[in-house]
């Protein structure tokens, strides 16, 4: 996608090809800082951190740790270390198993001198298949917003969304905005209400970051503005990405889908989820049985941003104890449908 006036993806190898650099999703939109990982460790941080994060982009960044790993120790030994210590960064995020899983069965029976490369050969593969994932997801959602913006061609079709699901939370295009990505560049007039995303505002700092970098239109908005949109007929249809759909269609994603979800139920608005097969949990029954993840109590009680200097601070909202769940599980029932880079289904 589109950062500073030129194509990129938000994971490439180095130059020597030993490592990989990332963006700094702490830093954005403030500064564009990109940052080396030379082993597993600076890996596991990063993912555990959040200096990167959505699942498919966890999942590539655990790719390379793992191969990172093999690189310096590729021992049967080191083989479980280091998926054991990158598989325990994030717990609710499925595409961090699943490219754990790949990369393993890749190098599981080959000799340690071989074990390396075909690690990164594998990482690399991963990646590449990412990118078109979620190039077909758009192809698959561009026929979907063609459709939805004829019913009122007068007027640009509204699209409400939640936390980032775009090119930093993939390896690029991302998920959910694939097609409004795709359908912008189409000429299809399309505007994003950009939902805040508290408490760590990915939807305010990144979403609206890569939105305006691509140039296509968008508003942020308050996490609980949504519903008075739809009531008001401000919204043509909700899409948004996941970190794992189980089995019966259950979809787990960043805290506050659900009651998106809810309002869209209420007000007729049709509600997507945008994935790729990578995501999808076929061995978890429901969402009752994912594990949600319980992040640190500051993220929701400081925030950081930039000051009438320029310089970025940390303010308190509140002295009182918090809690925070990162993630909510929206029932089956309540999808519309899933877009996938096999087409648009009514059922997972």
């Amino acid at each position: 996608m589109i950062l500073e006036g030129r194509p990129t993806r938000s994971i490439r190898r180095t130059e020597d090809g030993k490592g990989v650099v990332i963006l700094d999703q702490r830093k954005l939109p403030w500064e564009v800082r990109w940052v080396e990982l030379r082993d597993v460790d600076a890996a596991a941080v990063a993912i555990r951190e959040m200096w990167t994060r959505g699942a498919p982009m966890i999942g590539a960044t655990a790719a390379y740790g793992y191969a990172m790993a093999l690189a310096a120790d590729p021992g049967d030994a080191n083989l479980q270390a280091a998926y054991e210590t990158l598989f325990e960064t994030r717990p609710t995020a499925i595409n961090l198993r699943w490219a754990l899983d790949a990369v393993r069965a890749a190098v599981a029976g080959l000799p340690e001198r071989e074990r390396a490369a075909a690690a990164f050969r594998r990482a690399d593969e991963i990646c590449d298949e990412d990118a078109e994932l979620c190039r077909a997801i758009g192809e698959h959602g561009l026929a979907l917003f063609r459709e939805l913006h004829a019913r009122n061609p007068d007027r640009p079709l509204n699209i409400l969304t939640h936390c980032n699901a775009g090119w930093l939370a993939t390896v690029d295009y991302g998920t959910a905005t694939a097609p409004i990505y795709l359908a912008h560049d189409a000429g299809i007039p399309v505007h994003v209400w950009v939902d805040e995303t508290r408490p760590r505002n990915q939807g305010a700092l990144l979403t609206a970051f890569e939105l305006r970098n691509h140039g296509v239109p968008h508003t942020v908005i308050a996490d609980n503005a949504g519903g008075l949109l739809m009531m008001k007929g401000q919204v043509d249809a909700v899409v948004v990405g996941t970190d794992r759909v189980t089995r019966n269609g259950d979809v787990c994603n960043k805290i506050g889908t659900y009651l998106k979800a809810l309002a869209a139920h209420d007000n007729d608005v049709p509600f997507y989820v945008a994935l790729p097969y990578t995501t999808f949990d076929p061995n978890t029954e429901s969402g009752a049985d994912i594990p949600i993840e319980e992040r640190s109590a500051e993220e929701l009680t400081r925030l950081s941003g930039p000051g009438a200097s320029g310089e970025i601070g940390t303010v308190r909202v509140t002295d009182s104890p918090a809690a925070n769940p990162a993630f909510d599980v929206t029932p089956a029932r309540l999808v519309t449908g899933y877009i996938t880079e096999r087409g648009v289904l009514d059922r997972i």
